[in-house]
């Protein structure tokens, strides 16, 4: 609606109906109604107008799956459509992270009680109907259903209550004792002493009670069962109630898969936490799905809530229906996981859905690869899904776009965007901005491989649903979490307005429409890397669907490779390092239009054919041809990008192909081409410094820097001047590697007043480095003093003939050669070993068909699990972590679909669970199992893995923590001479020195052949660090490793291997007895008297059984030594000395003797 307290200049703004493009206001002022339309902004991409203009097409008969971390079906606004229908038709776990195993089949005696699998007796209702009379039984920890805010705030009621009765009941046993010794002055008689003595004892019992208090939470118990229509569950959940008389079994209102009835429960009104069920396998696998953070249900508020009462705080397509795919695994937090995002793909064909919302993402080595991204890929061009997903929180910097949303050619990756209504309205700044612009931290391309990254951008903050168990209605979040939703809602009133008027639905068409009428954000080109084409507008977005209906149905495949190379592949041309840009290159683009599957090959891919025109955006840097004749199988044409004549910085071009015959579309494909020209360093020492860079909210500078080649760390300072309140900026740092993940280093700090803060982080020589400093968008608002900001470069290096270094376990050092080729530096080099990886293979490897419909792949394929069983050992309580090398660290850039692994005592309780980022788990000591389980549909994938290594990781002790020693001399370490401490390196001179392998007596107990001892080590140090010995703390560390060699041979048992191997096996166990009784004999006390009377007892009794054993006589002299309770000690020693001298002789055999 309009808002009249804005001035009105133009018919769109970023919030209301005044502005330009780009939301510019004057006088702005919020109302009430104003106030509340900007906590659920709808206005900012023309929603509110649309639906104003077309009533009945706000999202109906469009379905949304949104993969997150589950949608609570109570939450307010996610009931009803605006026409009245179910609003989520099905809510799905899609990690298993909620099921209970109740393949466990038991009958109901007599009397109508059955046995739960806690162990508890329960009553069924003898009105449920079960005409097989089997019930299926299941239990579950109730803090495994439980977010962990929610774990906290019960488990701190609980406490409370049971505070309060363990203090009533320590009141009432000090009364008791009270009472007592009133009545009994005296206790001299031996019951009335015991009869003290516990009621003292209860009274410590309670008290201690109080202070080992834990709390592993309720136990539920799950019966499922078959009324001969529909699997029907109900949970007993007594444990969860003060009252005992409620949760119990009988009186719950059995519920059927959410799906077929839409009904959901609530554990009790302690917790206030929803959830639904979903009977799998024919009963043997119930799951019960709540969710694992407010994240879901606030996105599935913004996309679809519907308010009656309040039409303000509508989502953006209040029409639209949901289902819930949970992604979120809450074993591991919220983290999604593998088959979590396969089985979400899965329901959502199953579903037949229009629309995929996911708000998840990470960073990739390699964009638009892997296994989800291929799924993906089949979802979008044969089931024609739109797939829209966030960019990432992760900017200012460039290259920061996340996977899948920024890096995959099949999702619109959506960009955070922030309106002055929605900075007045829902983050109540002070002094909104004078026009809308993204947010600070939303991320920005172009990927690894130049492709935008960012396609649109829409509003990433809002006011909006949350679950019940938060105790509150609504909040308010943002992120491109935020904005991604609100353009698949926008997306949603397309669909339901194509549907509505008999438009096919095409993921291709609804894209196009929608980057080719988006409003920029910003005048410059190279703010497409920050919003991609804009700010989505529905309206403007409609009329484009409608004029191009008859238009053949295609995408623009775009794959570039510099000429004369066959790889790599790329999807835009990304110019980032110096020697690319310093000439003209020549590169090969193919253009494919790409149809859906199912598309008529006569019909539609024979006729195809499209007269195009090549523009470029500048063709004094990037020369294209003028025209392409583009038919179905492609087309190849060459690009000319000559960098050469550009400044220092970032510059943004494109070349787009435009229709001939229809020029209104606007540009078909576009080839994105991005050059970071970066600034060179050559004085020496190497110093560059950004004077009098002046800051407003918001604002981002961004400079470009050749590292020098011998540069590995920077020092860094930032001075600040010429404001008043305070000032918060992002500082970034980005480098790009070959097949690595961005090297990307961020600080956020604040400033209260003018001042300097300094920096230190590691760089990569001979790459080019972005800085990114940015004022936070709302961080001086209301303040209208410019900051200025200083900021200055110190680069450092130590250049080392070997970064990451591997000692073999032989005792040979490692000759390392050190060299400065920037400035002086003072080589210091520390190394520490604080970290041991012991291998495993499998014990068991079994291969299994999985069961359900939920791992059938929409291609018809069955998902194949592979469970790896590892066994292991501790001798003492340790920190473990699980490491595989192949594929850890890794989601989405990964051809596997999943891993999952659970650890178990062999009483099979479960201590810890990860997947591909495994963390450290605490466990005691004791034998383990690890199960790992692998899912792929290609079997030939999982056979070659039966054999997998697995390593343990543990840290160790701090006393076990091995430094190692440096020397001059590559003899050193066993002379014990030519200690290497430190030197100074002169640029042009090398210097070498050794580094010893550890002292094989300081090897951990637990290291046993094969394992691997892990640490850092590191040359140089901070110019303003004192000394330390902890290399990691030093600005750049490589990893160090040293192999354990096979243990060395006990003497002893070395000289008697050859006898002893021959001797039998009554002999060998005489021999064991012996010393056992030899080493507890040394292990007994002689504090006094009595102790001493026992241990001479044993002595002469061990020295009449073993007259001649010497190792027996020398430990009863050690313990005769080794008294200390002695009055005179020197009168004592000259006693035990001439025993020694005169009770030790020799037989005839050559034994010693030794009498007491």
């Amino acid at each position: 609606m309009p808002c009249s307290s804005i001035e009105t200049s133009n018919n769109f703004c970023g919030g209301g109906d005044g502005g330009d493009v780009n939301g510019r206001i004057h006088n702005f002022k919020l109302n009430e109604h104003t106030f509340l339309a900007s906590l659920m902004p709808k206005k900012e991409i023309g929603a509110d107008r649309f639906i104003e203009a077309h009533p009945h097409y706000d999202g109906r008969g469009a379905v949304i799956a949104i993969f997150d971390s589950g949608v609570d079906p109570a939450a307010s606004g996610l009931q009803l459509t605006s026409d009245g229908k179910p609003k989520i038709l099905d809510v799905i776990d899609c990690t298993g992270s909620g099921d209970v195993d109740t393949s466990k089949v038991v009958k109901a005696d007599k009397d109508g009680r059955i046995q739960g699998a806690s162990g508890a007796s329960l009553v069924v209702n003898s009105s449920w109907k079960n005409p097989s009379g089997e019930w299926h039984v299941g239990y579950k920890l109730i803090y495994e259903l439980f977010t962990d805010t929610l774990t906290s705030r019960i488990k701190k009621e609980r406490k409370r209550k049971w505070d309060e009765k363990n203090q009533e009941e320590i009141a009432k046993a000090v009364l008791h004792l009270d009472e007592f010794d009133q009545k009994y002055t005296k206790v001299e008689d031996l019951k009335l002493k015991r009869a003290r003595e516990d009621l003292q004892n209860r009274i410590d019992l309670l008290k201690k009670q109080g202070d080992s208090y834990d709390d592993k939470g309720p136990v539920i118990d799950a019966v499922v069962w078959h009324d001969g229509e529909l699997w029907r569950v109900a949970l007993d959940t007594q444990s969860l109630h003060d009252d005992r008389k409620c949760g119990k079994l009988a009186d719950f209102v059995p519920l059927t898969n959410y799906r077929i009835e839409q009904k959901y429960g609530i554990f009790s009104e302690l917790d206030a936490c929803t959830f639904v069920v979903n009977v799998y396998d024919e009963g043997n696998i119930l799951s019960i799905v709540t969710d694992c953070s407010p994240h879901a249900t606030h996105v599935a508020g913004i996309a679809t809530a519907f308010h009656p009462q309040e039409p303000l705080l509508n989502g953006v397509a209040p029409g639209a229906q949901i289902i819930s795919c949970k992604i979120g695994d809450a074993r591991l937090g919220s983290m999604e996981t593998g088959t979590g995002l396969t089985r979400a793909l899965i329901a959502a064909v199953e579903h037949k859905c229009d629309l995929i919302n996911m708000s998840y993402g990470e960073p990739t080595l390699l964009p638009d690869y892997g296994r989800f991204v291929d799924l993906v890929n089949e979802v979008v061009n044969k089931y024609r899904l739109i797939f829209v997903s966030s960019a990432g929180n992760s900017g200012p910097a460039l290259s920061t776009v996340g996977a899948p949303g920024g890096t995959s050619s099949s999702i619109i990756g959506v960009g955070a965007y922030v309106s002055p209504a929605m900075a007045a309205g829902a983050h109540s700044v002070v002094e909104p901005p004078p026009e809308g612009l993204e947010y600070t931290w939303s991320s920005r391309g172009p990927t690894a491989d130049g492709d935008l990254g960012v396609c649109i951008s829409a509003p990433g903050g809002a006011v909006a649903p949350v679950p019940t168990w938060t105790l509150q209605g609504r909040m308010l979040m943002n992120g491109t979490s935020m904005a991604s939703p609100s353009a698949c809602g926008g997306i949603a009133l397309l669909i339901s307005a194509m549907k509505a008027e008999g438009i096919p639905v095409s993921p291709y068409s609804v894209r196009i429409a929608l980057e080719n009428t988006s409003i920029p954000v910003g005048g410059l080109p190279e703010d497409k890397l920050t919003a991609g084409q804009g700010l989505m507008q529905v309206d403007k977005a409609y009329e484009y669907i409608q004029k191009s209906q008859g238009l053949s149905c295609v995408c623009y495949q775009i794959k570039v490779n510099q000429s004369g190379k066959s790889t790599p592949i790329s999807r835009g041309i990304y110019l980032r390092e110096a020697t690319a840009c310093q000439q003209s290159t020549e590169w090969a683009v193919h253009v494919e239009p790409r149809f859906h599957d199912d598309a008529s090959k006569l019909e539609q891919l024979v006729p195809f054919e499209e007269c195009i025109e090549l523009r470029s955006s500048n063709n004094a840097v990037v020369r294209a041809p003028e025209y392409l004749l583009l038919t179905h199988n492609g087309r190849t044409f060459n690009v000319v990008v000559d960098p050469s004549n550009l400044a220092d910085g970032l510059h943004y071009y494109e070349v787009y192909g435009i229709d001939c015959k229809a020029p209104w579309r606007g540009p078909l494909f576009r080839i994105p081409i991005t050059i970071t020209k970066p600034k060179a360093v050559l004085n020496r020492p190497p110093l560059v410094s950004f004077s009098k860079m002046s800051f407003l909210p918001g604002h981002i500078e961004r400079r470009y820097i050749e590292v020098p080649l011998g540069a590995s760390w920077v020092e860094a300072t930032m001075r600040t001047s010429g404001f008043d309140t305070s000032r918060r900026f992002f500082v970034d740092t980005v480098q790009l590697c070959p097949l690595r993940r961005p090297i990307k280093w961020e600080s956020v700090v604040t400033f209260s007043s003018p001042t300097a803060k300094s920096f230190d982080f590691p760089v990569v020589g001979g790459q080019t480095m972005e800085l990114a400093i940015a004022q936070f968008w709302s961080s001086g608002m209301g303040s209208h003093e410019t900051t200025i900001v200083d900021f200055e470069i110190v680069f450092h290096g130590i250049g080392v003939n070997r970064t990451e270094v591997v000692l073999d376990g032989s005792e040979a050092p490692i000759r390392i050669e050190a060299e400065a080729l920037l400035a002086s530096e003072r080589l210091a080099p520390t190394a520490t070993l604080n970290k041991i990886r012991v291998p495993y293979r499998p014990t068991e490897a079994k291969l299994c068909t999985l069961p359900t419909n939920r791992d059938k792949l929409p291609s018809g394929k069955q998902i194949l699990a592979l469970t790896l069983t590892y066994h292991f050992k501790l001798e003492d309580g340790a920190e473990v972590k699980p490491h595989i090398p192949l594929l850890n660290n890794r989601i989405y850039d990964t051809k596997f679909e999943s891993q999952f692994y659970m650890i178990s005592d062999t009483n099979k309780r479960v201590y810890a669970m990860g997947d591909c980022y495994p963390a450290s788990s605490q466990l005691p000591k004791g034998e383990y199992s690890l199960r790992l389980l692998l899912r792929h549909d290609n079997v030939q994938y999982l056979e070659k893995m039966k054999q997998l290594v697995l390593f343990l990781e543990r840290n160790l002790e701090e006393k076990d923590v091995i430094p190692l020693n440096f020397f001059s001399e590559p003899d050193g370490p066993v002379m014990g001479n030519g200690t290497f401490k430190y030197s100074i390196l002169v640029p042009g001179i090398k210097e070498s020195f050794y580094l010893s392998p550890p002292n094989k007596d300081k090897l951990p107990k637990c290291s046993s052949q094969g394992s691997v001892l892990l640490g850092a080590i590191s040359h140089g140090k901070l110019s303003y660090a004192g000394e330390g010995k902890n290399p990691q703390k030093n600005p750049v560390s490589y990893q160090i490793s040293y192999v354990v060699p096979p243990s060395k041979i006990d003497e002893d048992k070395g000289k008697g291997s050859s006898s002893a191997s021959t001797k039998p096996m009554a002999e060998r166990l005489q021999e064991e007895v012996r010393e056992a009784k030899i080493k507890v004999f040394g292990s007994l006390k002689q504090d006094s008297d009595e102790d001493r009377s026992e241990w001479k007892k044993l002595a002469q009794s061990l020295k009449s059984e073993y007259p001649k054993y010497t190792p027996l006589l020398v430990k009863i002299l050690e313990s005769l030594l080794s008294r200390s309770n002695i009055g005179d000690k020197i009168h004592y020693y000259e006693k035990v000395s001439r025993i020694e001298s005169i009770f030790w002789y020799e037989n005839a055999d050559g034994s010693l003797e030794f009498a007491l």
